[in-house]
């Protein structure tokens, strides 16, 4: 017999060890024996009970080979572990005769085992189903051939064709056609995504119509996939703190069981009483307790795009009391878009307002000229082409020549820089608009004022109902941490909700209040997009990055990184992170109270070996059952966003182009 394969079939030692107690007893109930008494009354051949001692003997070796095997390998690492409690308890039992003892110990013991190998696998659903979902082929084009090879020989650069009803085999970006992709796999997003061409898009995800060419970006273990799997092994066998504890209270706690059974034994004299009380105090379910418990949490958060990097992360994120966050990016959409158009000059409208803007910017490489060319596109206005001549005004804007005449978009000390001292009234409308937070760029043209343009980041439609979640979640504070000005802090802080808001910050001064907040006792989560808000991520008890997968910094380094980019993830997270500490202080209560209760029995003399082990294998099973709850959907999870109006928008009050 190969002991190894025993401890490969976590079932496998325990059915045939009740199959062997089942016949045990058939043969002894069959010639009038009672199986389970240790002095075997009421008669009966021999060979009847010399078949019913083989068969129970036979039984708890067979339960126990694989129990002896965990015991030996811990002793090799200087662990007294609780499998050597058990070991020798049924070594004992067989010593002293107490067959069916020996056999009821191990059996009992292997199913618990086996009950909790199974749950842990169950857990890590999430891990095999992602696992599950990467791609074994790709279609590539090859010297204008469609070539199929297995996707981790996908070079960087080639392109590869996906079809409908496809997996895409690598991370890339879309270079043609169009599909819209099923990315519930990476992002936990069930409704197809439209992609077209300029699109990212990741392994695993699945075409459900159309068809793409896609320039492979990320390959095998490159892949956007292959780094959430990576991180999800990692977090599932990191120990939170309660589970390194209670892992340090058993290896004391053995020896002191094993000392007690000695001690009862001389002062009594009762070998079957010392080897009850090493069965009775095993911690099975005190040791199982947090670890079933963190498995199951950080595997309902894998199913749900929430990525936590381990157990300790885990229990800190439901002490959360305050939540600092970036503005750009975060609660904004990180995209600024054309706001307003002012006329200010009269006999014009608004396209010729929005169309001399746009016609000079298209000269200018600035960020905000983007949203003012694409508005003036959307609205039908001619904006192809370049000026005849442009000249770019550090800080203050840019001077183009169109159609012969001089065009200008920028701030007001622009105007002064032409020579316009008439600005028609747009100091005004400067100043009202940048108290919406919005950034306001005039134009004017051969020098007149013709009008204004704005720009803004609009807020996130779900912002508003992050910041009621995160309050009904248990959290008190909510900062908002940006380098943008007051103003355009402000106006987006009071869309949302926000009260604390601190502006104008540099990377290092979002460091220094993400200190102050934990200098005052708060257990503090930072959430930001893992590169410009890298220090405070770093500083906080809890980084939580936005949109990882898209980024696969923030999937490597965060402690929390959500997959979908959406913002109720995080209440969702920290709600999570409550119910799974609840669910390890529930099962520490279960095992305590049933260890004591058990061991008070054991002395008493009114619970055996048997009955005390077939209680303590129910409590290790009340254990995991507790534990699988988390893996059960609430009806708070969706993280679908409410309908909220929120339309208003703001952007930093960056110099205009």
């Amino acid at each position: 017999m190969n002991p190894t394969s025993w401890t490969r079939a976590p079932w496998a030692a325990p059915a045939a060890a009740g199959a062997l107690i089942t016949a045990a007893a058939v043969a002894s109930f069959s010639a009038g024996v009672n199986p389970f008494s240790s002095s075997h009354a009421g008669g009966g051949t021999s060979a009847a009970l010399t078949a019913s001692h083989v068969l129970m003997a036979a039984a708890a070796v067979l339960a126990g080979l694989p129990i002896l095997v965990k015991a030996v390998r811990a002793l090799r690492h200087r662990t007294i572990a609780i499998d050597l409690l058990v070991t020798v308890a049924a070594t004992g039992a067989l010593v002293i005769g107490e067959v069916w003892e020996a056999a009821a110990v191990t059996f009992l013991f292997s199913v618990g085992h086996a009950l909790e190998a199974r749950t842990m696998n169950r857990t890590r659903a999430a891990l095999a189903e992602l696992i599950a979902v990467a791609p074994d082929v790709a279609v590539v084009l090859r010297d204008g051939e469609q070539v199929e090879v297995p996707s981790v020989q996908v070079g960087t650069g080639e392109t590869v064709l996906v079809k409908n009803g496809a997996k895409v085999p690598v991370d890339g970006v879309v270079t043609g056609g169009a599909a819209a992709l099923v990315e519930a796999s990476i992002t936990g997003e069930s409704v197809p995504v439209e992609k077209t061409e300029g699109d990212r898009v990741f392994a695993g995800t699945v075409s459900s119509g159309g068809f793409l060419t896609v320039r492979a970006t990320g390959v095998g273990a490159d892949t956007t996939l292959a780094r959430i799997i990576h991180r999800v092994e990692e977090a599932q066998d990191a120990k939170a703190r309660a589970q390194t504890f209670l892992e340090r209270f058993s290896a004391w706690y053995t020896p002191g069981i094993i000392v007690l059974a000695l001690a009862a034994a001389l002062v009594t004299g009762d070998v079957v009483l010392a080897l009850t009380l090493l069965v009775i105090g095993c911690p099975g379910a005190l040791v199982i307790s947090i670890p079933v418990a963190i498995v199951a949490g950080i595997g309902r958060g894998a199913r749900d795009g929430i990525l936590i990097k381990g157990g300790e992360h885990l229990e800190a994120s439901a002490r959360i009391d305050t939540v600092a966050l970036d503005k750009t990016g975060t609660l904004t959409e990180g995209r600024p878009h054309l706001t307003d158009v002012v006329v200010l000059a009269a006999g014009l409208g608004r396209a010729d307002v929005l169309g001399w803007a746009a016609r000079t910017e298209a000269g200018s490489e600035h960020p905000l000229a983007r949203p003012v060319i694409e508005a003036a596109a959307a609205e039908g206005l001619p904006v192809s082409g370049l000026p005849e001549h442009t000249v770019p005004v550090p800080g203050k804007g840019i001077v183009a020549t169109l159609d012969g005449r001089r065009a200008a978009v920028g701030n007001l000390p622009l105007l002064l820089a032409e020579g316009i001292t008439d600005d028609g009234g747009a100091a005004a409308e400067v100043d009202r608009l940048a108290g919406l937070g919005r950034t306001p760029m005039v134009v004017a043209l051969d020098g007149e004022v013709i009008g204004v343009v704005a720009v803004a980041d609009r807020v996130r439609t779900d912002a508003r109902e992050m910041i009621t979640r995160l309050h009904d979640a248990g959290v008190t504070r909510v900062v908002m941490l940006t380098g943008d000005n007051r103003r355009v802090a402000e106006a987006v802080a009071a869309e949302v909700g926000v009260v604390d808001v601190r502006a104008q910050l540099l990377p290092e001064d979002k460091l220094t209040a993400i200190e102050e907040l934990q200098a005052g006792g708060r257990v503090v989560a930072m959430i930001g997009d893992g590169v410009n808000d890298a220090p405070a991520l770093a500083t906080a008890d809890i980084g939580i990055a936005m949109g990882a997968a898209g980024t696969g910094v923030a999937v490597e380094t965060a402690d929390i990184a959500l997959m979908r980019d959406d913002l109720l993830r995080v209440p969702q997270a920290i709600g999570l992170a409550r119910r799974t500490v609840s669910v390890m202080r529930q099962n520490i209560g279960v095992a305590l109270v049933t260890v004591g209760a058990l061991l008070a029995g054991v002395l008493t003399g009114g619970v055996t070996m048997a009955v005390g082990m077939l209680v303590h294998q129910a409590s290790v099973l009340a254990v995991i059952l507790n534990a699988t709850r988390l893996l059960r959907r609430r009806d708070d999870d969706a993280g679908s966003p409410a309908t909220v109006s929120t339309t208003g928008a703001a952007t930093p009050q960056v110099q205009p182009a």
